[in-house]
């Protein structure tokens, strides 16, 4: 639509006014018949939490989003601007954006009284409409709802009983648009109260005048679940107002956390990078043996960031391996992973048993974890009795992590038979060397000793760990055979 300037263009233009919540139903159903994508980069939620969102919407209802730290609660909320119209009108020079044919503060319905068709206009973008808000302790109703500014009042030379010397909070600035309050269940009981009538009935009164505004605005909230069923901090009447209650979760699957860890984590390093799959499933693993591992506090949750942050991290540690090792291409080994540690020790909370082990200990526990989870789904099937061989007849390999990958190579070259089945891990004998040597250490990591050099996995120190594992690789060669 041609944007009109004043208000009788745009009566002209034939438009109409709608309410926020129809509006997002309209272009909802648009984008159901067209097929489109509902929320894009939005990752895993596809059959469970996506569809839950869309009913509330079509239902025009006020929604929060229940979930632990790190599941994309805040993007989703602001991913429903798209659900906005590319633009809409209003009063130009309006603090609360409003409607030409409905305004609600003085200002804009002196102004369209006296000039009538000849009134400005501006136009929103669907971002302007969105308010966000993180609950504090120390949020105020009048940081949410607004008060009375005196200075406003000298300045103009108003009585203060006039509707001019009002300064508009948060959510009457939300006026016609979305208004997100993130963790609401640390506001304040008093100000939680102050949002019953907005929910209910639509408007607020500011500072006890008898002036209302009847303010059209979706409200969206977030929660943790724990804060929200255990200690209670969102009063009952407030939740009772809410439409729709939405539980998000973390992927559901390897596979999921890859494609989200990928979209989210900055691998673009200006030169030549290549991560190989295994390195990316094993960096997710982390997150998922995190998840359930008794050491660390479930309540809490290990937010999404870990293998975000964990890439990112063992990305850099290749990187500078790769300049100071004058070589091109940069790739990730396991041995990177092991010195991202620094970007998983904050990302968790660990419980008593955890903390007599240590951040840094229980990390390089998860890390060993995942890394026998994603040997077992690529080389579970693979003949490696040469190289258990070789070190049984008590032969050893000692790398450095910071070996150049010709070297790695070139010492790896010496286990029989060990390179011929890189090609299980998506390496080919033309690739790379770094590509070569990633995938050559990852075949020996389950033998990796302390010192940071690979022996017979029974000779290894932590041995009630990879005994275990040892064992559940051997099941799995007698069910292949």
């Amino acid at each position: 639509m041609t944007q009109a300037r004043t208000v009788g263009e745009l009566k002209r233009v034939g438009w109409k006014p709608q309410c926020v919540k129809d509006e997002m139903r309209r272009n909802l159903l648009s984008k159901l018949r067209a097929g489109q994508t509902l929320f894009p980069g939005i990752l895993g939620y596809d059959e469970s939490v996506l569809p839950r969102v869309v009913n509330a919407v079509l239902s025009r209802h006020n929604m929060i989003l229940l979930g632990l730290r790190g599941q994309a609660k805040s993007r989703l909320l602001r991913s429903l601007t798209t659900l906005l119209d590319p633009s809409a009108p209003m009063v130009a020079g309006c603090e609360i954006h409003d409607d030409p044919f409905r305004p609600l503060c003085k200002r804009c319905r002196d102004l369209v009284r006296e000039r009538g068709d000849e009134a400005p206009l501006a136009w929103l973008t669907p971002d302007d409409r969105y308010v966000e808000k993180l609950a504090t302790p120390d949020v105020t109703i009048a940081d949410i709802i607004g008060d009375v500014d005196p200075i406003r009042a000298a300045r103009g030379g108003h009585d203060l009983a006039s509707e001019l010397t009002m300064h508009y909070g948060l959510l009457p600035r939300a006026h016609r648009g979305i208004f997100a309050l993130n963790e609401l269940p640390d506001l304040a009981g008093r100000i939680q109260v102050g949002l019953f009538n907005i929910l209910q009935e639509g408007d607020v009164q500011i500072k006890g005048y008898p002036i209302r505004l009847p303010l059209d605005v979706c409200m969206v909230f977030t929660a943790n679940p724990e804060d929200y069923t255990a200690r209670g901090k969102i009063i009952t009447p407030l939740k009772d107002r809410i439409g729709s209650e939405i539980r998000t979760h973390y992927p559901a699957t390897v596979e999921q956390g890859v494609a989200i860890t990928q979209q989210e984590a900055w691998t673009e390093r200006g030169q030549q990078v290549r991560i190989p799959r295994f390195i990316r499933e094993v960096a997710e693993g982390v997150a998922f043996a995190a998840r359930r591992d008794k050491k660390i506090d479930k309540r809490s949750g290990v937010s999404q960031r870990l293998p975000i942050s964990a890439l990112e991290n063992a990305l850099s540690n290749a990187e500078r391996r790769a300049v100071l090792r004058g070589e091109s291409t940069v790739v990730p080994r396991v041995a990177d992973i092991y010195a991202a540690l620094p970007s998983l020790t904050g990302k968790f909370e660990l419980e008593y048993e955890g903390e007599l082990m240590g951040a840094e200990n229980v990390g390089r526990e998860l890390i060993r974890e995942a890394v026998g989870e994603t040997f077992s789904v690529y080389m579970g099937s693979v003949d490696l009795k040469p190289v258990v061989a070789f070190f049984e007849a008590g032969g050893s390999l000692k790398l450095r992590d910071d070996s150049a990958a010709e070297e790695m190579v070139g010492q790896l070259r010496r286990l029989p038979g060990l390179l011929d089945h890189v090609s299980f891990l998506g390496v080919q004998p033309g690739d790379p060397a770094p590509l070569m040597a990633a995938a050559g250490e990852f075949v020996l990591e389950i033998g990796r000793s302390d010192d940071r050099g690979f022996v017979a996995p029974e000779r290894r120190s932590d041995a009630d760990m990879d005994l275990e594992r040892l064992e559940r690789l051997r099941r799995m060669k007698k069910q292949v055979n």
